[in-house]
């Protein structure tokens, strides 16, 4: 279920919210500056490409109707397309998340800049339609770029309308998505029954189970995979504070342990994007940061694992 409104703390926001400043001085249309464009990795099969950091919305923007929330949201979600960032996650799980989304591309008018996905959350298939429509109403677009059924509930019967939805151009692209690590082997078996475009899936320095089977069956099938939980929900960020970067993570330009984590996620070729949340304005940039050469080789991944697991 997700979280009490205000589980997000107005205290933490209130830090964003000197950032929001910004957005009240923003050009009608989002025209920002932008520093280096974000690396990309093509959606497979599809010719479309994403920014490999994208943003999650999970707690972080389930705000409810409070205007100083709302307005450190929008803060985060200008300094997102400020980077160069493009596909925001979110799911009618999460609270208010997609009314805040909504509410922050109707200021940035940035409608036409983000890449929509969202999720379809119900275990009745007959009442996925309607869900999906109250969605994207709340969103405030004219249509979803990819939707999920969420941690397989009524995968099968959701999938059918998915994919009726994008024979029919009413949604660009599908996929399924779990996390924490459960039901791989159910993933798996819909991986290679269904003409999936993306799976979403726990995967970071620490949770590697999907390199086992998961990750090189995207790679086999043409399927694109978005990341979840890089951070553990922050508790993996908390276990390595105070703990020095190894000198060598100047190589692949890793400057803050986030860096490190991102980098180590995004440089696995079958993944597509990761889609860290945050309230923070200065952790957007510095998430998009990590999706900038150089990124690390085979051989530094598994020296950035082994450095993690030694701490």
């Amino acid at each position: 279920m997700p979280p009490p409104l205000h589980s997000l703390s107005r205290r933490r926001l209130l830090g964003g919210l000197l950032a929001a400043a910004a957005v009240s001085a923003l050009p009608s249309r989002l025209a920002l500056a932008q520093t280096a464009e974000p690396l990309t990795r093509e959606l497979p099969g599809t010719g479309v490409a994403l920014p490999r950091v994208g943003l999650g919305s999970w707690i972080t923007f389930n705000v409810g109707d409070d205007p100083v929330l709302l307005e450190a949201c929008t803060a985060v979600m200008a300094a997102f397309f400020a980077e160069g960032g493009r596909l925001i996650d979110s799911s009618p799980m999460y609270g208010s998340s997609q009314a805040t989304i909504g509410h922050a591309l109707k200021q940035l008018e940035a409608v036409e800049r983000v890449y929509a996905a969202d999720k379809v959350w119900t275990s009745n298939p007959a009442e996925g339609p309607a869900q999906i429509a109250a969605s994207r109403q709340e969103w405030g677009i004219p249509r979803f770029d990819m939707l999920q059924v969420h941690n397989l509930l009524g995968w099968e019967g959701h999938l059918e309308t998915l994919m009726a939805m994008k024979a029919s151009g009413d949604v660009r692209h599908l996929g399924i998505t779990t996390s924490h690590g459960r039901r791989h082997d159910e993933v798996e078996h819909i991986m290679r029954q269904v003409p999936l475009d993306s799976v979403q899936l726990t995967y970071n320095i620490v949770d590697r189970e999907a390199e086992q089977r998961l990750l090189p069956l995207a790679r086999e099938r043409g399927i694109g995979v978005i990341a979840n939980r890089p951070f553990q929900r922050k508790r993996l960020i908390r276990h390595l504070e105070g703990k020095p970067l190894p000198p060598w993570a100047a190589e692949i330009h890793a400057d803050t342990w986030a860096q490190f984590i991102l980098k180590f996620i995004i440089s696995h070729p079958a993944v597509t994007c990761v889609i860290p949340a945050t309230t923070q304005v200065e952790h957007v940039r510095e998430n998009l940061a990590a999706a900038r050469e150089p990124l690390p080789d085979e051989t530094m991944r598994r020296r950035m694992a082994d450095y993690v697991r030694g701490l």
